[in-house]
């Protein structure tokens, strides 16, 4: 299976991915960009004052390698956060994080209760934002600066836009110009070759 990600096209928090109840706690699930992470969790707790727990995983891809990153926010050591990010891992999710709000029913699941219910959270979330066509293939990004003569020019914008990638940044010097390119790094390399 190859790397997936998480495309935020119609995200709203208002609106969780996923639902499931066990014994009289509800888990609400949510996909979001590994990068929103941060606002998502201020979001939510906005909206769920009284839920208990927030608990999230995430995985980015950063320098060459992978991150991981959970949070238990306050349930037993490994029982939510740890199961959230196996769930993430099993799906080879980058660059994505996957929050579950627990709103306490009054019945205390035990760390094996807790850890089905928080993974079945996970996966729904994920099987939901999968139908709605929000899971998509990771492809990795990058930057390059390319050099080319003022008569290159307009040939090499035409190349860039072929090769599916986009021109962020030019620097105008006396000879030439400098041309910052983002998009596919399978592209960006073509584009050098």
């Amino acid at each position: 299976m190859a790397s997936m990600t998480f495309c935020d096209s119609g995200f709203n928090a208002r609106v969780p991915q996923a639902q499931h109840e066990c014994k009289g706690s509800r888990f609400l699930g949510f996909v979001v960009r590994e990068s929103a992470l941060e606002s998502t969790l201020s979001e939510l707790k906005g909206l769920h004052p009284k839920a208990v727990h927030f608990v999230y995983a995430l995985r980015a891809y950063q320098g060459g390698q992978i991150i991981e990153r959970s949070s238990d926010d306050g349930e037993p050591k490994g029982s939510s956060g740890v199961p959230v990010l196996n769930v993430l891992r099993g799906w080879e999710m980058i660059d994505s994080a996957v929050v579950v709000v627990r709103y306490f029913g009054g019945v205390k699941l035990g760390v094996g209760g807790l850890v089905r219910a928080y993974t079945k959270a996970a996966k729904l979330a994920l099987e939901s934002a999968k139908e709605l066509g929000e899971i998509v293939p990771y492809i990795e990004r990058g930057e390059r600066a390319v050099c080319v003569g003022y008569g290159e020019l307009r040939a090499m914008h035409y190349r860039v836009k072929k090769l599916g990638l986009r021109v962020v940044g030019e620097e105008f010097g006396q000879n030439a110009v400098t041309l910052h390119i983002q998009g596919d790094l399978a592209a960006l390399q073509e584009l050098e070759s």
